[in-house]
């Protein structure tokens, strides 16, 4: 056991127990505005290709449809049974990659691919064989491309598995969240031990190089005992990474939520007791934190990016392909440039009429101020690399860290008191715990938080 996690004082944890964003951007969603609009991004495009020395680009893809609804789902998704709605969307998605794709300089790779819901292995094997030659057609991919897709292993047969991989899919993340029954049905989602060993045991026979299980901590009716459990279980199943989500509960933003009542859910202190106990189980079984709520063996790329400070992080979580554009397409996805975010049109009949028109679908986007970028790069390095090189700052913007961040390094003062921080000359650096509430610590330098938490309710809670 690292002594880093070995005394956590679980009273230290609860007064940082606050709502505050994920920082997979910064600036956060909710600042996007319909002020930026589909001509914005149209421009935006233009401009990012007409370089001879343009990046490397990475494309998202959204599967929005569902079998069944999870309780706890936080995700833009509908429940539908009906293939006709999927196999509809299916060729809207296509006549958006015809829109966009032609703008896309053809010198540029696609280095990196993802694809998420909803639940993308919703769709039959010929299905993903069909949409995703679609897109191997469009686009030109990097021979090192890194695929990732995620997987619902419940209705999954081996042939899902094949089909993504006959596309080039290398990496995959397979939904868990608990294994305790109680738990699972709480959620509206049973999922036996067996079938999930079943779908890893394919995967691995398959090829995937890298595997992820995605586990909930503060699921309704979830003990410590029932979840150490799951975490031993897991362990024994022996992922590449592991990730360990803190259940957002914001039933005034997703109304389904509800259903789950307020006297099923662990209480903050078994919260932190249960993220405590996960913490120490899987450090102690060999695996690295990497921050926030991500473990990988020492051995996988993710460990190693953030031993060599390549690590990076956009909408798809902590990721190796730094400096890559994001082209996203789909009902509600979220487009990723330097300067720029957008994100597509949210509603299904919206979408398509926008398709229809050859425009591009945004919905609402923003564009970035030097301050902006300035603190992305703060927060970034802090999120992936657990620290802040202050000189690096100060070179690349040509600003005085300590005079541009003053306010924000006032705050950081309660962190280092409680042994979570350092604050140097050099380097701000989180040390002992200070990697569970880093998302905390990231908070400090965010200009516009005060000013959103203030307006309404729209982050969830932090630890």
């Amino acid at each position: 056991m690292s002594k880093d996690f070995s005394e956590i004082d679980i009273n230290v944890l609860k007064k940082f127990n606050q709502p505050g964003p994920r920082y997979t951007s910064y600036p956060t969603a909710p600042l996007f505005s319909p002020e930026f609009t589909a001509e914005d991004f149209t421009a935006e495009i233009i401009s990012t290709n007409s370089g001879e020395n343009a990046s490397d680009i990475s494309l998202y893809f959204h599967f929005p449809f569902c079998e069944s609804l999870c309780y706890f789902c936080g995700c833009n998704m509908m429940v539908s049974k009906n293939r006709d709605h999927i196999r509809e969307y299916n060729d809207y998605l296509k006549r958006e990659i015809d829109n966009l794709a032609p703008q896309i300089s053809k010198n540029r790779k696609a280095a990196q691919m993802h694809w998420g819901g909803g639940t993308p292995s919703y769709l039959y094997p010929q299905e993903i064989r069909d949409i995703g030659g679609y897109i191997r057609a469009k686009f030109d991919f990097a021979e090192d491309l890194e695929a990732s897709v995620e997987i619902d292993p419940r209705g999954l047969t081996r042939e899902h598995l094949e089909a993504f991989r006959e596309i080039g899919f290398n990496r995959t993340s397979f939904g868990v969240q608990d294994f305790n029954l109680k738990v699972q049905e709480a959620i509206n989602r049973v999922q036996s031990e067996e079938i999930t060993r079943q779908t890893v045991e394919w995967a691995r026979e398959l090829g995937f190089e890298s595997i992820n299980l995605d586990l909930i901590y503060g699921l309704p009716h979830q003990t410590l005992e029932s979840f150490a459990v799951t975490v031993e279980k897991i362990i024994d199943i022996s992922p590449n990474r592991i990730a360990v989500f803190n259940y957002a509960h914001v039933p005034w933003l997703k109304k389904h939520q509800n259903i789950i009542p307020d006297s099923a859910l662990p209480s903050p202190d078994e919260r932190l007791q249960i993220l405590k106990m996960t913490i120490e189980k899987l450090i102690s079984a060999g695996y690295e934190y990497i921050g926030m709520d991500h473990f990988a063996k020492p051995t996988d790329e993710l460990a190693v990016a953030q031993k060599n400070n390549t690590l990076y992080r956009n909408f798809q979580g902590y990721s190796t392909k730094a400096g890559c554009d994001v082209y996203a397409f789909g009902l509600s996805a979220i487009s990723q440039f330097q300067n720029i975010y957008a994100q597509n049109l949210k509603n299904l009949k919206d979408y398509y009429k926008r398709v229809e028109t050859g425009f591009a679908t945004t919905n609402v986007g923003y564009r970035m101020t030097d301050d902006d970028h300035i603190r992305k790069e703060t927060i970034m390095q802090l999120m992936c690399h657990l620290a802040i090189d202050k000189r690096s700052i100060e070179e690349k913007f040509n600003i005085n860290f300590e005079d541009h961040f003053a306010d924000s390094i006032k705050k950081l003062d309660v962190f280092i008191a409680d042994n979570l921080l350092e604050n140097t000359a050099e380097k701000i650096k989180i040390v002992g715990a200070g990697k569970m509430v880093i998302r905390n610590i990231a908070m400090c330098f965010d200009a516009y938080l005060e000013k959103m938490i203030k307006e309404k309710p729209v982050f969830s809670k932090t630890v």
